[in-house]
């Protein structure tokens, strides 16, 4: 019993840390300050983040789900993220101005930015199974 829950406290760990990080490198990744942004009130930040935090965290579920190895989940987890921000590079170079329009509050452009990121992390997490 003390071995399951000790793999339950590793992998929550990993899993929180690994959000962290990812969060971390994508704030810092992206043309604008989300944060500041979301603390400001503008919705279409929050939507946007939101959408990259909840695709990244489908891919970290979906990692530990299929990885018995704690070495394994976590270098899934460290490709996950590449693919989540190539996705954001990609999208915002495809969507002129999404910086702009982010920063201006547009909710739909936050909310289609968000979409694309949970969308890429939905079939980055099936790609694990």
């Amino acid at each position: 019993m003390l071995t399951y829950i000790a793999n339950y406290v590793i992998y929550l760990l990993s899993g929180v840390f690994l959000l962290g990080a990812f969060f971390v490198v994508y704030t810092r990744t992206t043309p604008m300050d989300e944060v500041a942004l979301v603390r400001a009130g503008n919705a279409a930040a929050a939507l946007s983040l939101s959408g990259a935090l909840i695709g990244f965290t489908l891919t970290i579920a979906s990692g530990i789900l299929h990885n018995s190895a704690l070495l394994g989940f976590v270098a899934w987890s460290a490709g996950a993220m590449v693919v989540q921000l190539s996705a954001y590079a990609v999208f915002a170079r495809l969507l002129p101005g999404a910086k702009e329009q982010i920063e201006a509050g547009n909710i739909a452009m936050g909310g289609l930015l968000g979409a694309i990121s949970l969308s890429a992390g939905v079939i980055n997490a099936a790609c694990l199974s």
